[in-house]
């Protein structure tokens, strides 16, 4: 498997000059199976460069896993060119919000007033499953759901193939449940996990559904996983403020394969 990163700020996408390094995009990853299936976790404003890069390839089947349904997560659902390919089916898994299904929530948003166009006008074929704890098999490889500590429904993700093994948790408050999401972590080749705040800001925020970095040093020692990605970076953090956290995060893990997430950044998986 292969992972790029398309989008890996949290909270509000933030352009400009001080995120040129890291990027401003809010969450998206696309994930590449061995057999060039295509599976992208969630749909924040980074999801609209991943789906121009498409553009070429109208790719027949696109598996969207989302992790809840929080602004950043979703934003960019209504600017991923697939939608408008009537020769494309995206399949849209995701926990079940609140009160109504997951398809009404989203179809709330991509409608009038807050998106020109009705959610029932898209062209391509839009199928929605709701999951929670459940594993299943896709395009050949096996996914797990999980709920992780956040406000609302909310899960993380572990997808395997072949031996090879990835966990996407990027928004998750260890610090209330040390446990969470670790059953999808554990042992994983490649671990994306919110890294959003330092120590002292984390004291302000408790409650808010993120990870400190002390919180995160633990998280990775306990989860253990071949190597690890800083996710979710705070809107109001620079790239110099990023690149002092991921140093930080290092020395409490004492581990050097900790990296910050980075736009553009492809990743081998096993």
């Amino acid at each position: 498997m292969r992972a790029t990163i398309w989008g890996s700020r949290g909270s509000l996408a933030t352009p400009g000059a001080s995120t040129l390094r890291y990027g401003g995009n809010t969450t998206s990853v696309e994930l590449r199976t061995s057999t060039g299936g295509l599976i992208v976790l969630d749909a924040g404003t980074g999801i609209r460069p991943l789906g121009l890069s498409l553009a070429a390839e109208h790719p027949p089947q696109i598996h969207l896993l989302l992790t809840h349904m929080h602004l950043d997560h979703v934003e960019g659902l209504g600017f991923f060119a697939p939608l408008f390919d009537p020769t494309c089916t995206v399949t849209i898994w995701g926990p079940r919000p609140n009160g109504l299904p997951l398809r009404d929530h989203l179809a709330a948003y991509l409608s009038p007033p807050l998106f020109p166009v009705p959610f029932e006008r898209f062209p391509a074929k839009i199928e929605f499953v709701e999951v929670w704890e459940d594993t299943w098999e896709m395009d050949g490889v096996r996914v797990t759901s999980a709920p992780v500590r956040h406000p609302g429904p909310t899960v993380g993700y572990r997808v395997e193939e072949n031996g090879s093994s990835f966990a996407f948790i990027p928004d998750n408050e260890p610090a209330l449940d040390a446990g969470s999401g670790l059953g999808l972590a554990a042992g994983v080749d490649l671990l994306v996990h919110d890294a959003q705040y330092t120590a002292g800001e984390y004291a302000s925020r408790v409650g808010w559904g993120h990870t400190s970095l002390p919180d995160f040093a633990a998280y990775v020692r306990e989860a253990d996983p071949t190597r690890t990605v800083m996710f979710h970076h705070d809107p109001s953090h620079t790239d110099e403020e990023l690149e002092a956290m991921e140093q930080t995060a290092r020395d409490l893990a004492g581990r050097e394969t900790v990296d910050l997430a980075r736009e553009g950044i492809e990743i081998a998986i096993g």
